[in-house]
């Protein structure tokens, strides 16, 4: 295989899916503007996005291999092209709420799919470690650019303003131009294979069985966890931005890229320091870090006046202290994930990852819905200060996750 143009043409992929699947914040600060919707109501996006992630993926990741992933690849790319050409032609909030069912479902399969395909191009666990790094840190690149892409077609001055859905005619093109590079790109597949030839039934049972045992459930808990804090920060800064912060509404959306941009820096620098030293060590430091960020930064973020001149160099100090935390959550996702991938041969890693996907898309509709309701009837301050629960309770499964990875060296491993 042409391990270079597949390797680009899954990072576009991924790149693609990491501005629609984290336009979710923006889209509801900009649906609460222009269509009257309320914080509770408008948080329902993220379980429009979500929960067809968490649904399709225990529905079809065992059979992945057997429809095929370049396949499901194009099915999930020509699923979002039409998807964001029908926001701008159809302005609604119920078309919003069909482009994120779409995203998810798209997504699911694009998932499954692209991390299957990198244990079919790494030739050991480094280079997995290292691709998957890199992967997740292109990933963060897709965030980064969306708040800027977005923020550029957003009018402040005009809240109300439905100029910011020609954003979507640019997307559509760009999920067209990555349809036709998968399409032109040769997979080869074969080594996705099960060793004995089963049914799709029994596929499913397979993937079934993964999920009793031990390790596999700490690490899906451990998953389920970190998304819950990644998207209630991710979904929510936007509008606690704007509201907390007091900064204006386009410039809410570019701040919170500084979030998505230390996510970004530390997935991309995560494979080179996790070749060097053991990945527990550097994850727990990694939790520790994100609880002492927010403890640092929240308290300064009370009695902040309006300020209709606000610049980037009149900003309040925590709207670029708090996105710091990105930086010590970069490692934890991939790096877990990289770990567990790495424990098991290539034909069950579409199955592993379908049930990583479930519970990464249940993790996040749960941290946005919490935080949303606490958003609208507490406040926002309390909101992300409830983010040190599922911290502390990361620290200790990922404990338990080091423990059964230490059980079972022995299984193995997914390449040579």
């Amino acid at each position: 295989m042409n391990q270079r143009r597949i390797l680009l043409a899954l990072f576009l992929i991924y790149f693609v899916f990491a501005i629609l699947l984290n336009s979710v914040g923006t889209v509801i600060l900009q649906v609460i503007h222009n269509y009257g919707v309320d914080k509770g109501s408008a948080s329902v996006l993220e379980g429009f996005k979500d929960l067809p992630i968490a649904i399709v993926s225990f529905l079809v990741a065992s059979t992945l291999p057997r429809f095929g992933y370049k396949k499901a690849m194009l099915l999930a790319l020509a699923i979002v092209a039409a998807a964001t050409l029908a926001m701008p032609l159809i302005p609604a909030f119920a078309t919003a709420k069909l482009l994120f069912l779409c995203v998810g479902v798209a997504f699911a399969l694009a998932k499954v799919s692209v991390y299957s395909t990198i244990g079919l191009v790494a030739r050991d666990r480094k280079q997995h470690a290292g691709i998957t790094n890199l992967l997740e840190g292109f990933f963060m690149v897709g965030v980064l650019s969306a708040y800027w892409i977005f923020g550029f077609f957003i009018d402040s001055d005009h809240p109300q303003s439905t100029s910011w859905l020609n954003v979507y005619w640019l997307l559509s093109g760009l999920c067209a131009a990555t349809f036709l590079l998968v399409l032109s790109t040769s997979f080869d597949e074969s080594g996705a294979a099960a060793p004995h030839s089963r049914g799709p039934a029994a596929d499913f049972v397979e993937m079934l069985r993964l999920f009793a045992r031990p390790l596999v459930c700490v690490f899906v808990l451990t998953a389920f966890l970190y998304v819950l804090v990644e998207q209630a920060v991710g979904t929510w800064l936007p509008t606690f931005n704007n509201e907390i912060l007091k900064l204006p509404a386009a410039m809410s959306v570019q701040v919170t890229s500084i979030y998505a941009g230390c996510l970004a820096i530390g997935r991309l620098s995560a494979g080179v320091i996790m070749r060097r030293l053991n990945w527990y060590p550097v994850l727990s430091v990694c939790m520790l870090g994100m609880g002492a960020t927010v403890l640092l930064a929240l308290p300064l973020t009370h009695g902040i006046a309006l300020d209709p001149h606000v610049t980037w160099a009149t900003a309040p100090v925590a709207a670029f202290l708090f996105p710091l935390i990105g930086l010590f959550m970069a490692p934890i996702y991939p790096g877990i994930n990289s770990v567990m991938l790495s424990s098991l041969p290539r034909h069950q890693h579409a199955p592993m990852t379908g049930l990583l996907v479930i519970f990464s898309a249940l993790g996040g509709t749960t941290g946005s819905l919490i935080t949303g309701y606490v958003f609208g009837h507490v406040n926002g301050h309390f909101a992300f200060y409830l983010t040190l629960v599922p911290i502390v309770l990361m620290l200790g499964s990922l404990y338990a996750f080091k423990r059964q990875v230490d059980r079972t060296t022995s299984e193995v491993p997914v390449v040579a």
